[in-house]
């Protein structure tokens, strides 16, 4: 009972969807890994020259549950038997260093919660080696992959992803010998692992400047300024909503109208959905100012309406904000 072990690569991982607005832009990154590996049973037809192995026929392969560690270049372990027609039993190392190239496909790319599938292709150096039988093989063989995971974007630099992956490649060839006789044969190399992994993403876009001072544009009138991609509000803003409710209430009677924008730096309807969140970020501090909900009415206006004038794609702090006003 000896050891398997593989060792895989993952050099090109390649994000095709992606927001312009989103909590992680697109870029190089570097991970580590970790998991369980799963090598599934499998049978060979051997042939035997020799009294050793007492026969020719079917040897079978199992292999116990093994762990899988390292970075975008991985490490598999598994423990392997191989039972030969007669009953010899015996096992050795069976080390792959695979070199692949994966493509992988993101679903709702820039989110918090990132779903996605991949695939690779590549090669794998495989190699036999000793254990309870002196033995030999050695070949590249073609390598494939599919992946399905589950990504989470901590922030604009770090990302966790849970995943599960089939890997396999063409059958590799071996030969022991042992016992004054040797056998040959070739075995199917399947395997599934489930890994873990945390992502660092290089060249994350360089934090937002402060939003802008937000005095009230009129006695009727206030603005609140967000953060980039942001629905959350500051404490200025959370200042300059308690003054929109003291004079929403010194005025007796009146109806209030929060307006969402965003500037241009995302999708037109991921924008239109971000307005609205500000806006109703902004009503739920009005009522918990002392404003009643059914005097506020709630507009997103998305990318319209810009305070600052700007091409497609421009991120500028003063278009991402919510009017107040009172009526």
């Amino acid at each position: 009972m000896k050891k398997l072990i593989a060792a895989t690569t993952a050099l090109i991982a390649l994000p095709l969807a992606a927001q312009a607005q989103s909590l992680q832009p697109g870029g190089f990154y570097i991970g580590a890994e970790g998991g369980v590996n799963w090598l599934l049973n499998t049978s060979t037809n051997v042939t035997v020259s020799g009294p050793g192995f007492l026969g020719n026929g079917n040897a079978n392969i199992s292999a116990s549950t093994g762990w899988t560690a390292g970075g975008m270049i991985g490490f598999i372990q598994n423990t392997v038997n191989v039972t030969f027609p007669s009953g010899v039993t015996g096992g050795g190392n069976f080390n792959q260093v695979p070199i692949m190239a994966n493509l992988l496909y993101d679903f709702n790319a820039g989110g918090v919660i990132v779903p996605y599938i991949g695939a690779g292709l590549g090669v794998a150096f495989q190699n036999l080696q000793g254990g309870n039988f002196s033995n030999s093989g050695s070949s590249a063989q073609f390598a494939y992959q599919g992946i399905i995971g589950l990504g989470w974007n901590i922030d604009q630099t770090f990302r966790l992803n849970l995943e599960g992956r089939y890997f396999g490649t063409t059958q590799p060839n071996y030969t022991f010998s042992a016992f004054n006789s040797s056998a040959s044969g070739n075995f199917s190399n399947n395997n599934l692992s489930i890994m873990a992994s945390l992502q660092i993403k290089f060249g994350a876009p360089e934090a937002a400047p402060p939003p802008p001072p937000a005095p009230p544009v009129a006695s009727n009138s206030f603005m609140v300024f967000f953060d980039w991609d942001r629905s959350n509000l500051s404490s200025q803003a959370l200042a300059t909503i308690q003054q929109a409710a003291n004079a929403f209430k010194s005025k007796g009677n009146a109806r209030i109208t929060a307006t969402g924008h965003t500037d241009t730096s995302g999708p037109a309807d991921y924008n239109m959905a971000l307005s609205l969140r500000r806006a109703n970020a902004v009503k739920d501090a009005l009522v918990r100012d002392g404003v009643p909900a059914t005097a506020i009415a709630v507009i997103g206006r998305g990318e319209q309406g810009l305070l600052v004038p700007t091409a497609d794609g421009v991120r500028e702090p003063q278009n991402r904000r919510v009017e107040i006003v009172i009526q």
